[in-house]
């Protein structure tokens, strides 16, 4: 069975078992929700110390509703090579240090051949912002269906394509991995950080690159999600200068709802 191997254990995230579901128990436990079933979420995908804290957020509006779920389509964006399209890898399961999710291979298959996807392993290969969604994922369920999908400089049209077939179908979770701002002074990404959350909130699909690093992903969950008359709670909004790093270049994490 072919595997994709985490890339990023011990680095974003502690590489020994105990000591990350010790982790993740502690991040989802300082956070309760109750409220409606999410079709959608955005969470940020910094080390677990940095944007943890925030991704929590989001996973504590799902926990109540996992068992809603047998499949998650995750998108995030390309960090470690160029792309101009939207990636999937080939393997057939994914690992982390909490156990190992398959991937769907049969609905990858059909919309590789429909043009929605392309397979893409080098894209995949060191990509941290999907890993680091799985020991989470893990936690609440272990028996998930995955789809990972690494989006590049797509169009927002083309990503809504994607992504309406995850919202269509109510045994998908449909789930997207960006950070906001990068590298400004605590202030400065502050408001920053602001103006991007109301526009994600107002479901605007507007962003760019400069307000959020999965903003292609971003918008098009918005257009699809507007096309189908959902609507968008935020969560949380901090940064890094908030969580556990200094405040003079900061990272921006926001977690968003989407039912």
């Amino acid at each position: 069975m072919q595997t994709r191997p985490p890339a990023v254990a011990g680095v974003f995230y502690p590489d020994n078992p105990a000591e990350l579901e010790t982790l993740v128990d502690r991040l989802l436990g300082d956070n309760t929700h109750r409220g409606q079933a999410p079709r959608a979420l955005v969470v940020p995908h910094a080390g677990l110390v940095y944007s943890g804290p925030v991704a929590a957020h989001a996973y504590s509006v799902l926990k109540p509703w996992v068992s809603n779920f047998e499949r998650v389509l995750l998108l995030g964006p390309n960090h470690r090579v160029p792309l101009a399209s939207m990636a999937v890898s080939s393997a057939e399961q994914f690992t982390c240090p909490l156990g190992k999710m398959a991937l769907d291979t049969d609905s990858i298959a059909g919309w590789v051949e429909r043009g929605l996807l392309e397979y893409n392993d080098e894209a995949h290969r060191l990509e941290h912002c999907l890993e680091v969604q799985l020991p989470f994922l893990l936690r609440l369920k272990s028996d998930w269906k995955l789809i990972p999908v690494v989006v590049g400089q797509v169009s927002t049209e083309k990503v809504a394509r994607l992504v309406g077939e995850g919202l269509d179908d109510p045994s998908t979770l449909v789930l997207v991995s960006s950070d906001l701002s990068h590298y400004h002074a605590y202030d400065t990404a502050r408001r920053i950080d602001a103006v991007t959350s109301q526009r994600i909130e107002r479901m605007e699909p507007m962003l760019s690159p400069e307000l959020a690093c999965g903003c292609y992903a971003i918008n098009g969950l918005l257009d699809a999600a507007g096309r189908r008359g959902l609507h968008i709670d935020r969560l949380d909004l901090r940064n890094s200068g908030d969580t556990a790093g200094p405040k003079d270049r900061v990272v921006g994490y926001g977690a968003y709802a989407i039912h």
